[in-house]
């Protein structure tokens, strides 16, 4: 059952059926009420996503002074190659952002989300910082995952502009920061896996573990886990 994450319970007897809920690892709740369903899937749903972050290993000899070796490059992963590919293009896009807006807009609206959202985003999008829309609950940060997680070359053109501002902003704040931080800056995050991904990690021990995505981090220690799916 590696492919279901979650079992939630929707019963009128709360009581009864906890008892054998407590048995099944994936069953996350018991619920008498659909809304409350509803809160705990959206909240499953978010952990998925946060969860389901494509990840690379390359293996330390293609890291080494003599990678450039055709037989090393060989062995990198697709992913890998395809995302640096895509970031060295996309960067060096010089587009209008108000066209690259209205195109989004349109291809959001054709898949039927909430005008509430798609209106707030257009009216305020310029007076707000590229992480805010980010980290903001709503269409973005879905579309956004699942393209990058995906590598959905449609999705990712039309989201081109977004990803450019996030990683110009994000290093505007990394050199204004480093007045502030002159030394190593901690930062604290939770990341599950699957058992494969995770012996590939093991196996890559030397070498590169690359995100292909933007990552949210704290620099609040919190009790670790490990998360092996």
């Amino acid at each position: 059952m590696t492919q279901l994450d979650t079992i939630l319970v929707f019963c009128i007897n709360k009581v009864l059926h906890k008892v054998w809920a407590k048995d099944w690892s994936k069953a996350r709740g018991v619920h008498r009420t659909i809304k409350s369903i509803c809160k705990r899937l959206a909240k499953s749903t978010q952990a998925c996503d946060h969860d389901s972050i494509p990840m690379s290993f390359v293996p330390q000899l293609c890291t080494s002074d003599t990678a450039s070796h055709e037989k090393n490059l060989g062995q990198l992963p697709p992913a890998y190659m395809y995302s640096g590919i895509f970031k060295d293009i996309i960067l060096e896009i010089d587009d209008d952002n108000a066209k690259s807006m209205n195109t989004l807009v349109k291809f959001r609206r054709e898949r039927n989300i909430s005008e509430t959202e798609i209106s707030e985003f257009k009216r305020e999008y310029h007076g707000r910082s590229p992480v805010y829309w980010y980290t903001k609950q709503m269409f973005l940060y879905g579309m956004l995952n699942r393209a990058l997680r995906t590598l959905d070359m449609e999705w990712m053109r039309k989201l081109g502009f977004f990803i450019r501002n996030i990683r110009i902003h994000l290093g505007e704040l990394h050199q204004d920061q480093l007045v502030d931080f002159q030394t190593v800056l901690t930062v604290y995050r939770g990341q599950g896996m699957s058992k494969a991904d995770f012996q590939n990690l093991l196996d890559s021990k030397g070498g590169l573990f690359s995100f292909n995505n933007f990552l949210s981090t704290s620099k609040t220690p919190f009790t670790y886990f490990v998360s092996l799916f």
